[in-house]
């Protein structure tokens, strides 16, 4: 599938696009949580766009490993003043949020997207969905996140990724929601040791459902930390190396802090493999 539904907008995934992550929490793994200064966060979302970003990721709850879950109405309260304002822009805005009704109140503040850590598990967020014309996430995660880091145990962590997203697929397509809205996340980090990352990393085109595009979320992350040795702040050419590396498997969204690194990472591989088809 070289499109992806969008509600009001349509993605064209002939080549890699960057998701730009903006953080409305106190909490946030790569320190980059912006609670409370709406004003900021704003201006973190318009430079997120500036740099390149293609699509924007909106989320107002942590889903690090040990998170406490956030009530819905704090969750409500972090998003919607930014939400209201970024939704005016013209580009497709993600919410992270596995809640059905943040999601609904997402969708009718004008998100396009939900991308949602459970997998849409939930039906009340299949009916949220469905009954709107958004792009949908449907990620991979074993647990949640304040216990998901707890000794994660797999048969094969690649075969089992993908049965859960087939599943997730499953689900979504009898809600209604078409193949052209869907889009698949394997949950790097999520429930997993850096062994099955890596596994699931090298395996990555073997997750993918009917072709359904997959989206990678590796920027910042503890597993290259675990490689590099680096602390959180020293991990941007890690980042890189690894959203470039997700692109040569497949990945047609990448899911980065660093938006503008990432977008120069990425447009030399894209006209490197052009050059390389055109011999």
């Amino acid at each position: 599938m070289t499109t992806l539904k969008c509600g009001d907008y349509s993605l064209d995934l002939s080549r890699p696009r960057v998701m730009g992550i903006v953080n409305l929490t106190p909490d946030s793994f790569s320190g980059d949580g912006l609670l409370g200064d709406t004003a900021r966060a704003i201006d973190h979302a318009r430079m997120q766009l500036e740099a390149g970003a293609d699509i924007l990721d909106i989320g107002a709850e942590s889903s690090r490993p040990g998170a406490i879950p956030t009530p819905e109405e704090e969750e409500l309260r972090r998003l919607l003043p930014v939400l209201a304002e970024i939704c005016r822009w013209g580009v497709p805005v993600s919410v992270d949020t596995y809640k059905p009704a943040v999601m609904r109140a997402a969708l009718a503040a004008g998100a396009s997207m939900i991308n949602d850590i459970t997998g849409m598990s939930q039906p009340e967020a299949l009916a949220a969905v469905s009954a709107s014309d958004c792009a949908v996430c449907a990620m991979h995660m074993r647990g949640l996140p304040g216990t998901m880091q707890h000794d994660p145990v797999y048969v094969d962590v690649v075969a089992d990724v993908r049965s859960f997203l087939r599943d997730a697929v499953g689900r979504c397509r009898q809600a209604g929601v078409e193949d052209s809205r869907i889009v698949l996340d394997p949950g790097f980090g999520f429930g997993k040791t850096l062994d099955h990352n890596l596994a699931l990393f090298s395996g990555l085109t073997a997750v993918t459902i009917d072709g359904l595009p997959i989206l990678a979320g590796l920027s910042r992350k503890s597993m290259l930390g675990a490689i590099t040795g680096r602390e959180i702040g020293g991990r941007l050419p890690a980042s890189i190396a690894a959203a470039v590396i997700a692109a040569q498997k497949g990945a047609r969204i990448i899911r980065v802090h660093d938006v503008a690194a990432t977008c120069d990472a990425l447009a030399v591989w894209v006209a490197v493999e052009q050059g390389a088809k055109r011999e």
